[in-house]
């Protein structure tokens, strides 16, 4: 059985009535300690016991019923939980005993405030017992990764401060963390904080260079100045091997992850009915950063579908929301952070554009700021089946297309200048149209790394496909649909169809034999795990699929792998119904289970 030492101490609460006192430390032995954070802050849960330890003896400690306590519990590795100090007020603790106190303390809190429900400080002939329980939404030590470093716990009554260290886990993973049979540490002294400027990036700082100058990327404060900086002081893993964990659950169908470029501390979780979700350093936050409930149809394939952050949000606090309205149509809208960054303004909507759809299927709904700072919007081709109204060959129709947009213009028409149909409105739609021959692009993305584009459409009634756009490209491609299903296939028997050097044939296709809808990802750029950089990742919506390919070579995908059971977290976890992938400032990337209602990161191997 592996032994540590969990780290408990106690500080009092009221320093004005204690402050002539002298600090006493007790090192005490912990028996266990129990986190568990399956992703969802209301099933968080912590338990923690010591018992027959000479070192806890309530009588030679203060009156919490007086002085009330604090309690703290942190991690101290990089990216570790910490729930900061947690006050204990005197009016939850009871004396045990006649008179009370004789026998020790009992805090009780059902309502759990701060996230601690009960608290039993007790003596015993053969020494004393410390059990500790709470959990949910209020406590807030959040497991997003294996915990790195000993797991410190402090609780304040008085000058005295009971300590202990949990040095070596039995369970590290998965949402839970479980620790036995802790040694008594020599003395109760804290680590040491976060330290700006030692490299490693510790707690929340967004960056840690080596140094304490601004002008580098990474600010003096360990804040980011630019994208420069992002990977400054992360930890990274060689090798190529995969895990995941789960950062969020019980969600409503989740369908997109994505962050501000500048803000490592959040990923922002799109839900299908129409609300933006933050998950802020492990913690789902219960407030909505955006909710448009009222102004979505949802679900099939219709709801808020997609968010994208301007490239300049850290200074304007533009975002802009895909979604289909209450009449089945596409709106793209533009909003605005409040004053309150993890709540936007509901009242700053601006409407860029509204296109009608044919059916309620086929929506595409992917927004995504492409490397030349242009807003792309990806369009299905109308839906039912078979594209029956000819849209995604259509050039006078915005359905089956790829659209760009400059958001930075002073109002509409919002056409990118560059954009290969442009006439200066002559011929509205075609102002807006990148490329063409779509049927439905879910889930586009550009290489941070390169600026290639790469995309899943989803398949008729045989082929799913991954198609390619290099950086560079003037734009006017048509990627074959319907002429084409997948590479190649005739799909109506067009006469296009003895011309294929005409369209864009895709890189990769598989049959329904493997899926029978395309989830497309993203080319990995991240900084925990270098040896994956340009590594694209895509799924499949029904068969949930992990697969992956590095780098495309005479049209044709290279290096494919299969690596869903690299992925799949265990601990009687799985993810299915792969609604999408996501990417976070850092490059790291998530994946959202629709069904489910639960978003898990790729990590490391542990």
């Amino acid at each position: 059985m592996g032994r540590g030492r969990v780290w408990l101490a106690v500080v009092a609460s009221f320093a004005t009535m204690v402050s002539s006192a002298t600090a006493v430390d007790h090192p005490m032995a912990g028996d266990r300690l129990l986190l568990k954070d399956p992703g969802s802050p209301n099933q968080r849960r912590i338990k923690f016991r010591a018992a027959k330890d000479l070192a806890i003896d309530p009588s030679a400690l203060g009156d919490p019923t007086t002085l009330g306590a604090t309690l703290e519990v942190v991690g101290a590795a990089a990216g570790d939980g910490a729930t900061g100090v947690l006050t204990l007020a005197p009016g939850f603790w009871t004396g045990l005993g006649t008179p009370p106190g004789a026998k020790g303390y009992r805090y009780l809190d059902t309502q759990r405030s701060v996230g601690v429900k009960k608290i039993l400080l007790k003596s015993g002939t053969t020494g004393g017992t410390l059990v500790m329980n709470g959990g949910g939404e209020q406590w807030p030590y959040a497991l997003t990764q294996p915990q790195g470093g000993p797991i410190d716990v402090r609780l304040a009554i008085g000058p005295d401060m009971l300590c202990g260290r949990f040095t070596v886990l039995a369970t590290n993973g998965n949402g839970k963390v479980k620790g036995t049979m802790a040694l008594a540490p020599a003395d109760c002294t804290p680590p040491p904080p976060p330290l700006c400027g030692n490299a490693t990036v510790e707690g929340t700082e967004e960056c840690d260079d080596g140094d304490t100058e601004s002008g580098d990327g990474c600010a003096s404060d360990c804040t980011l100045e630019d994208t420069a900086a992002l990977c400054a002081g992360v930890p990274s893993t060689a090798g190529t091997g995969l895990d995941s964990v789960r950062i969020a659950s019980g969600l409503s169908n989740p369908v997109h992850v994505t962050a501000p470029r500048l803000d490592p501390n959040r990923v922002f979780i799109t839900e299908q009915d129409g609300r933006i979700r933050i998950v802020q350093n492990g913690t789902l936050l219960p407030t909505s950063f955006l909710d448009i409930v009222p102004l979505a149809s949802c679900c099939g394939e219709r709801g808020l579908l997609s968010v994208a952050f301007h490239p300049d949000y850290e200074n304007n606090g533009y975002f802009f929301v895909n979604y289909t309205n209450n009449a089945g149509d596409t709106v793209v809208a533009r909003y605005t952070v409040s004053g309150n960054p993890n709540v936007a303004d509901p009242d700053s909507a601006l409407v860029l554009i509204t296109i009608t759809q044919d059916f309620s299927n086929h929506n595409g709904g992917q927004l995504a700021f492409g490397p030349d700072g242009y807003l792309y919007v990806g369009m299905g081709d109308g839906g039912s089946a078979g594209d029956p109204n000819e849209r995604a060959q259509d050039p006078a129709s915005l359905l089956g297309k790829m659209l760009r947009l400059d958001v930075d213009q002073a109002g509409p028409p919002w056409a990118a200048a560059s954009n290969p149909f442009n006439d200066a409105g002559a011929t509205l739609p075609l102002d807006e149209i990148w490329s063409s021959g779509w049927r439905n692009p879910w889930r586009f993305s550009f290489d941070r790394g390169t600026g290639d584009m790469y995309a899943g459409d989803v398949g008729q009634d045989v082929w799913e496909e991954i198609s390619y756009e290099p950086a560079g490209s003037p734009g006017g491609l048509n990627y074959g649909w319907d002429v084409f299903e997948g590479d190649e296939h005739c799909f109506e028997g067009d006469d296009e169809c003895a011309t294929p050097e005409d369209f864009v044939m895709p890189v990769l296709e598989y049959s329904h034999g493997a899926g029978c809808s395309v989830t497309g990802g993203f080319v990995y750029r991240g900084c925990a795990m270098p040896d994956l950089a340009g590594t694209y990742f895509y799924s499949d919506f029904c068969s949930s699929f992990i697969r992956t390919f590095q780098g495309v070579l005479g049209g044709e995908a290279q290096n494919t792998a299969d690596r869903t059971g690299d992925v799949a977290p265990g601990g009687g976890l799985s993810i299915g119904s792969i609604s999408s992938f996501g990417e976070d400032a850092r490059g790291e990337l998530y994946i959202t289970d629709l069904e489910d209602g639960e978003v898990f990161k790729i990590v490391p191997e542990s």
